[in-house]
């Protein structure tokens, strides 16, 4: 009952939020990262170890800089996630322009899955507006991690079903997919694929931003079992509010080694993030595991 209460009570108050326009939206990001970088310091340690690391080439002025763009980023994806439960679909249409859409519609003709990667780039919660921009598969989700707040979650999933895509939980993903294939279902999944896999599953490890980095293998494991195409979604910040996304088959890596598309996509994500560092998702703790030898014996990594 009080979860049912909270929720409501949230839920209206961002709606209310919503009603804003952007140009006063902004106007309270601003105030919120003088808060959430000047004050709180939210995370600051992590994403400071986090660009030092990334980046040892990197004067530690330019590294500062990225730091501060990202926070201010962090700010505006609040609002304007928040702004997704007042969003037209014409209003979301000039704001977000996508290119190379038909490769969707090409690759759906033969009847297969389509699984979509992308990182915490850009604004990935508004990355659902790019089903507007093709016709098949009519079904079309993403895989999420669930939060430990309940009413928090079920805030995100009332913001996240905005563009009418399925929200399937990590854990259940696998089985969830392989019922939809048999039954015949033709869908395009979302995987934000570059989290830190749990703690009890850190087997596969790549380079990635200078760093050995542990990765997850479930979309490419799905994607083998049900015959997909994968698919990178390239996300671009134009300016505050504006973003380009484009769709790219991944090729996949000819080395011989396990999982060449996920190791592919990583590389692809990784020439985004260089190019524009201040939009990826640095508050995260990435490499919170150093890449041991033995896996039996992981260790937190200090610096994070």
């Amino acid at each position: 009952m009080n979860n049912r209460f909270l929720y409501n009570l949230l839920i209206s108050l961002l709606r209310f939020w919503a009603f804003l326009p952007f140009g006063i939206l902004y106007f309270i990001s601003d105030g919120m990262y003088l808060i959430v970088y000047h004050i709180v310091r939210y995370r600051r340690k992590t994403v400071r170890d986090n660009l030092r690391n990334s980046f040892p080439e990197k004067s530690n002025r330019e590294r500062k800089r990225i730091e501060r763009k990202f926070y201010r980023h962090f700010c505006d994806c609040i609002v304007e996630t928040i702004k997704l439960l007042h969003l037209t679909d014409k209003g979301m249409n000039k704001r977000i322009n996508v290119t190379n859409a038909n490769l969707i519609d090409q690759l759906a003709k033969d009847g297969a899955p389509i699984i979509l990667y992308l990182g915490h780039y850009g604004n990935w919660e508004w990355t659902p507006a790019v089903t507007l921009h093709y016709t098949h598969p009519t079904l079309s989700g993403q895989i999420y991690r669930p939060l430990h707040n309940c009413t928090m979650e079920q805030v995100m999933l009332t913001i996240r079903s905005r563009f009418h895509t399925l929200s399937i939980p990590q854990k259940s993903a696998f089985r969830t997919l392989l019922r939809m294939k048999q039954e015949g279902k033709q869908f395009l999944i979302g995987f934000v694929a570059d989290q830190r896999p749990n703690s009890g599953n850190l087997y596969h490890w790549t380079r990635f931003l200078n760093q050995e980095t542990a990765y997850s293998t479930g979309g490419e494991e799905i994607g083998k079992r049900t015959g997909a195409h994968f698919v990178y979604l390239e996300t671009e910040k134009k300016k505050r509010g504006y973003y380009q996304m484009t769709f790219h088959l991944i090729p996949p890596l000819r080395d011989e080694k396990e999982y060449p598309y996920t190791r592919q996509f990583m590389n692809m994500l990784e020439n985004s993030i260089r190019r524009a560092p201040e939009y990826w998702l640095w508050s995260h703790k990435r490499w919170r595991f150093s890449r041991p030898d033995n896996n039996k014996n992981l260790k937190p990594q200090k610096t994070t």
